[in-house]
């Protein structure tokens, strides 16, 4: 785990060195207490004559190890501080390093992890590793130097308690290995439960007016409670074995320590050991046997971290599907851009055996409105994700002005491209920053305009803040009109060259649709545009119309052409705007 960890060790490696310093000088601070008790009885304490002698010989003694005491207790408390900075400062650059990792990640890297998994193992098993690398690698350091530089006193003190002691405990280290393994194997499934539960209530919480209207709130209430109770028992499985291993450590450690002092008491009274001596041993007996207890408990905290660390380090060491060419090729010009899709086959990976789009040729010309039609499944919105490179093709290529598009820097490609989603996303920001996303440079006045061109100016200015009205999360304050005007404003603020609008006025009513198709047809003006339309009277001015069934092209041409064949756009129209004659072409 911690050769995994390393690399964010690396950059305060000073600031460890400096604490394994002090923790160093604390431990041997510590390790001189038992041996001036030694002197202390030893040579402190006698009678008749010499009685004021040893009470300057006490005082002497008490001062030295109240002295050692003070300056223990400071170096202790540098070295907290110290530590407890490396972990807090580790642990803030692995949640951004994991968190910078998955924003690279594309859409099919999240088919197959959930986003409530992703947040479980930026929190919870970000903070175990804060707390082994903060807390417990520093006890456990700590407590292991105190178990060597005891084992070392206690053989100096008496090699025969000490060779007896030694043997008795070296018979306890492996079952406490084994025990601490299966610590490390339960704490990986106690976090993956854990995670679980947090996957299922992020996908709840993001769909509450799904679950409130259809009145599934106790069956949601059952499955979480099912869920937490589930990782419940994983962490009640991890706690016993746990326990047993403090147990097991404590009695094992503490039987063998009585046996070997009951030896030492033996020595005292046959005149091979002094009262001081055994006193000493007894300290440093009871100095060791902490430290194995704290090295016990440490163990297994690492062994819970190592299986938090080993979930991080999956989501650090994965590799995005989709990355940058190792020689980017830039552009001649962003002001205009030409589409070309040449020979397009697609399948998406959780369906390899279903062509989404299957040997798709189609040209588009720089400023020129093509609208996308076809039933649910066609291939419409595929194409949108492969434009935006979300996915790579299979088959054939995929040109802007020229340039196939791999040949592109992701950051050069998708700035050429701005889309208005059919499910907008609003952010968790006032209105102003909720557009601004589209350009982080833009000015307040820019902002403005664009609102104003995408209709939503007004609704905007009659917010209690006006544009600095915090919309809630996902947008809740504002209606689904308004939040399609708020993606289209922001789209318009962007303006790259090409613009994708997925059903962007799918959410307005009449009249806010009348006046977003203004907005939209200044934002479309000089720009390529590809409109992904279900209702096709949204789409009666666009210069060509690309019909799509089964992930091929089976119809093109303008929407009046297309209405006067029998084709699949001709029966699409019969039932949309033959119903309605406000709505049949002029």
């Amino acid at each position: 785990m911690f050769s995994d960890l390393w690399p964010l060790l690396r950059p305060y490696r000073w600031q460890i060195l400096l604490a394994f310093c002090l923790l160093s000088l604390a431990s041997a601070i510590l390790l001189l207490v038992p041996w001036a008790f030694r002197d202390l009885i030893d040579q402190g304490f006698g009678t008749g004559t010499a009685a004021a002698q040893n009470a300057q010989d006490i005082n002497r003694h008490f001062v030295f190890i109240c002295g050692l005491v003070i300056v223990w207790a400071l170096i202790v408390a540098c070295r907290y501080y110290i530590v407890s900075w490396i972990g807090e400062r580790v642990t803030a650059d692995l949640r951004s390093l994991v968190y910078e990792r998955v924003l690279t990640q594309s859409p099919q890297f999240f088919e197959t992890l959930q986003t409530g998994e992703v947040l479980s193992r930026l929190t919870a098993d970000t903070t175990l590793i804060q707390t082994v690398v903060g807390s417990s690698i520093s006890l456990g350091l700590r407590s292991l130097f105190q178990f060597i530089g005891g084992m070392i006193m206690l053989a100096v003190t008496s090699w025969y308690l000490f060779s007896l002691n030694l043997g008795l405990m070296l018979l306890l280290t492996l079952p406490i290995m084994l025990i601490g393994r299966s610590v490390k194997t339960l704490s990986r499934e106690s976090q993956d439960r854990i995670a679980d539960s947090s996957a299922m209530a992020g996908e709840i919480l993001n769909a509450m007016p799904t679950v409130q209207s259809f009145t599934q709130e106790p069956r949601e209430q059952q499955r979480f409670r099912h869920s937490v109770e589930t990782s419940f028992k994983a962490a009640v499985r991890r706690i016993r074995v746990r326990a047993f291993l403090a147990a097991f450590v404590i009695a094992g450690i503490s039987a063998a320590i009585i046996f070997v002092l009951w030896l030492g008491a033996h020595q005292v009274t046959q005149g091979e050991l002094s009262g001081g001596e055994l006193a000493s041993f007894i300290l440093y007996a009871a100095l060791v046997a902490g430290s194995v207890s704290t090295i016990a408990e440490v163990w297994g905290d690492i062994m819970r971290a190592a299986g938090a660390a080993e979930r991080l380090l999956e989501l650090l060491n994965s590799k995005p599907a989709i990355r940058d060419p190792s020689t980017p090729v830039l552009p001649s010009s962003t002001d205009m851009a030409s589409i070309k899709f040449d020979n397009v086959s697609f399948y998406y990976p959780a369906k390899p055996d279903q062509p989404a789009l299957d040997h798709i040729s189609l040209e588009i010309n720089a400023g020129e409105t093509v609208a996308l039609v076809g039933p649910s499944g066609a291939g419409k919105t595929t194409l949108f994700q492969l434009l935006l490179r979300f996915y790579d093709i299979f088959e054939g290529s995929i040109s802007i002005n020229g340039l196939d598009i791999r040949n592109l820097s992701l950051d050069t490609l998708r700035g050429m491209i701005a889309i208005v989603p059919q499910d907008p996303v609003i952010f968790s920001a006032n209105a102003l920053e909720n557009i601004r996303y589209g350009r982080p440079d833009a000015s307040d006045e820019e902002i403005k305009h664009a609102a104003q061109a995408a209709q939503a100016h007004a609704f905007i200015e009659r917010l209690p803040q006006g544009y600095d009205t915090f919309l809630g999360e996902r947008g809740t304050r504002l209606s689904g009109g308004q939040r399609q005007r708020i993606a289209i404003a922001r789209a318009m603020l962007k303006n790259a060259p090409i613009l994708l609008l997925d059903e962007a006025t799918s959410a307005l009513d009449a009249e806010s649709e009348t006046l977003v198709q203004q907005g939209l047809a200044s934002a479309m003006h000089g720009r390529t545009t590809l409109v992904i339309a279900h209702r096709l009277a949204t789409i009666q001015n666009a210069d060509r119309v690309v019909v799509l069934e089964h992930g091929r092209i089976v119809e093109t041409g303008t929407p009046n052409e297309l209405r006067r064949q029998s084709g699949l756009y001709s029966r699409l129209a019969k039932l949309q705007l033959d119903i309605h004659p406000d709505h049949a072409p002029q």
